[in-house]
């Protein structure tokens, strides 16, 4: 496979928005209320970009999708109970690849990244959640040895949980 992975830049932000929205209207075609119009925005990627955490997916110079590894803790998290101290994990966001290119392992190939990513960066574990109505990324992250935590909530894209996973490495 003729893959390769860069870091993002702001350029990038209207191709991965046309991706996310890509995604957003295929989860809601399958009963996931998962992205909205709300998020993701191009203020989030606009901030990963200016924290040097956004992560972009080429197959032959095209544009597949993205990832952003961050070491920065959201809010939302600080009071789930973590299997690991907080200084010592990084965060996983944003992982979108268009739904024409789904099911042909570019997300495992961006997570395999983000995991050797974080080894050689002296992390510990790996944090991230997903949306509690979308059992096929939970089926993803449980087959990849994350472990599920607790729920929490973002009231702009939806009413129901997001479940947190982490995986220790």
């Amino acid at each position: 496979m003729n893959l390769h992975i860069r870091k993002g830049t702001s350029q990038d932000i209207d191709t991965l928005l046309s991706i996310t929205k890509a995604c957003a209207k295929h989860m809601v075609t399958k009963g996931i209320f998962q992205w909205n119009e709300n998020y993701p925005n191009r203020n989030a990627f606009e901030n990963d970009v200016a924290r040097n955490e956004l992560y972009i997916l080429l197959y032959e110079n095209k544009i597949m999708g993205s990832i952003v590894i961050s070491s920065l803790m959201d809010e939302e998290y600080k009071t789930v109970n973590w299997l690991s101290p907080d200084d010592t994990s990084v965060y996983i966001h944003r992982l979108a690849i268009h739904p024409e290119n789904q099911g042909k392992g570019y997300a495992q190939y961006l997570m395999d990244f983000a995991e050797n990513f974080a080894i050689e960066n002296n992390y510990r574990s790996i944090r991230l959640d997903t949306f509690s109505k979308n059992a096929r990324n939970q089926k993803f992250y449980e087959l990849r040895g994350y472990k599920k935590l607790e729920n929490i909530y973002f009231p702009k894209q939806s009413v129901y949980p997001f479940y947190c996973y982490e995986k220790i490495l």
